[in-house]
């Protein structure tokens, strides 16, 4: 027994395992959106599916997430953490084998569909087990493993993705989040607690409601992802899917009001700021979505670089989001105000933006798009990170409470990424047409540029041995520039309405009094 004039007992150091699930559940959910999104063209070749049939696989994962991520409480409360964890990672070790063997699209959209079974609520969960670390400084080193694996699985997806399919084994994608789920798996069997909820205090779900839950998320999701293809030709089909499904939420979260114990606590989470951060988070991963879709275009359809080399400069910019963590955790328990933090991520959004929008044909990777993709690392870490450990103080001392909240930025985060996703590719389009017109008047067998370009690179092409065939080859070889130039130009508006973006995020996070 201490004696009165003893010194306090330190509190306990967090279990390791723990830290290292907490870390590897967060690293995990980013690893594979990121390594999926960078490998897609690959893999769908692999498969034999269309662009359209690959982005229906993704909507099925974000549909099967929604849904998943809204039970999590509820599943948690029965099966105690230990066994929802190893459940979760299960169905995605189990997805992630379906689809690493797949051959076909239809066997890859039932692996995909699997996986968002297991690996939905990842990144939810790794934040909610930070709260089985007693309060007081050590939380904050919980949350420091949860911040690094969200900065980490964001630097690395690319380069690894890139590996694997430049050594032609695309297969090894999933093979690499398998090997990662499995040691998870076995920290989680070692440490996670097994208690279960009261039978009289959990939550409660009405299948119902539940399907309404279910079928308007389908019906938002699948609306954003045809109105890739068919906005400009069937915006009134879509404008109906897309009330249907905005009527099947409501639905939803009108039923929720009226619950005892709701499936999601809504109430509980009328906190101002937690609204906020949320509204932050969706902004990010809109964002988020529609980079992730751009950058690929701008880097190899564009500028014509190798896959493996637009991976490793990606990776190499992005692991900036690692350098920025490090300064941020050294830098918030000496000065913990938000709002540096969240306006000097909207100025690295917008020099990342005004960076990009200004280069040309001829531009090095490695010179001007590298330290673009920095400043977009520091921008995804500076706010998602700083907005995490600000938004939730007012929920954070009930787990329920704070797994709800978190449930509900996560549900808002699919919706996000697929609307940024959708919205990136009907710019390029737009774009792309409008200035695919200007450009092709000067593809007039009238104008003098065009016809002593088309006639010298005949020639050459006649002195190569390309016979008579020169001067169709010519025509078409001026062609493919014309596509590639407007398509250029398109990512360029893109990225200045990105440094837009910016400049207005910093002045209003400059001017906001919710996260201080």
């Amino acid at each position: 027994m201490n004696s009165p004039h003893s010194p306090p007992a330190k509190p306990a150091s967090p279990d390791p395992a723990l830290l290292l699930i907490i870390f590897l559940l967060t690293f995990l959910e980013f690893l594979q959106t990121g390594m999926i999104a960078f490998g897609a063209g690959p893999i769908m070749g692999e498969i034999g599916a269309s662009p359209e049939e690959f982005s229906l696989a993704t909507v099925v994962y974000a549909c099967v997430a929604v849904s998943t991520i809204s039970k999590q409480r509820w599943l948690v409360e029965r099966l105690g953490w230990r066994n929802f964890v190893l459940l979760s990672l299960g169905l995605f070790v189990l997805g992630g084998a379906i689809c690493g063997t797949s051959g076909s699209y239809p066997q890859f959209l039932a692996g995909r569909a699997v996986m968002g079974l297991g690996g939905a609520a990842f990144m939810t969960t790794g934040r909610v087990l930070v709260n089985l670390i007693a309060p007081g400084p050590k939380r904050f080193t919980g949350i420091r493993y949860f911040a690094t694996g969200l900065a980490a699985g964001i630097a690395f997806a690319p380069a690894l993705a890139s590996f694997a399919v430049s050594h032609g084994h695309w297969h090894g994608i999933f093979a690499m989040l398998i090997v990662a789920a499995l040691v998870a798996a076995v920290l989680a069997a070692l440490c996670l607690p097994t208690e279960l909820v009261p039978a009289q205090l959990r939550s409660q779900s009405h299948p119902l409601v539940f399907m309404g839950l279910a079928s308007g998320s389908f019906l938002l999701l699948y609306v954003l992802q045809r109105s890739q293809y068919d906005f400009f030709s069937d915006a009134t089909m879509l404008t109906a899917g897309l009330g249907c499904g905005a009527l099947a939420l409501y639905y939803f979260f009108r039923s929720l009001r009226r619950h005892e114990r709701p499936l999601l606590a809504l109430k509980a989470l009328r906190h101002p700021r937690y609204i906020g951060g949320v509204a932050v988070f969706t902004l990010c991963y809109v964002l988020l979505g529609a980079n992730n879709f751009m950058l690929p275009v701008l880097m190899q359809r564009t500028l014509g670089y190798s896959w493996e080399t637009v991976g490793q400069v990606q990776s190499l910019g992005l692991s900036s989001a690692l350098a920025a963590w490090m300064l941020m955790s050294w830098a918030m328990p000496r000065w913990p105000g938000a709002k540096k933090f969240l306006v000097s991520g909207f100025v690295a959004l917008a020099m990342f933006g005004v960076q990009l929008s200004r280069i040309d044909a001829d531009v090095s990777l490695w010179a001007s798009v590298l330290p673009a993709l920095a400043c977009n690392g520091v921008f995804l870490i500076f706010v998602m990170a700083t907005t995490a450990m600000h938004a939730f103080r007012d929920v954070q001392q009930d787990e329920s409470v704070l797994s709800h909240a978190q449930q509900l930025k996560n549900m808002t985060a699919q919706f996000g990424t697929a609307l940024g996703t959708a919205a990136a590719t009907l710019l390029l389009q737009w774009r792309s047409t409008a200035h695919y017109s200007v450009l092709n008047n000067r593809f007039a067998t009238g104008d003098s540029v065009y016809t002593q370009t088309l006639h010298d690179l005949s020639q050459l092409l006649a002195s190569r041995g390309a016979g008579p065939q020169s001067d169709a080859m010519a025509a078409a070889s001026l062609a493919q520039v014309l596509g590639q130039n407007a398509t250029l130009l398109a990512c360029l508006d893109y990225f200045a309405v990105i440094a837009v973006v910016g400049v207005l995020g910093a002045l209003a996070m400059g001017s906001q009094r919710l996260m201080k």
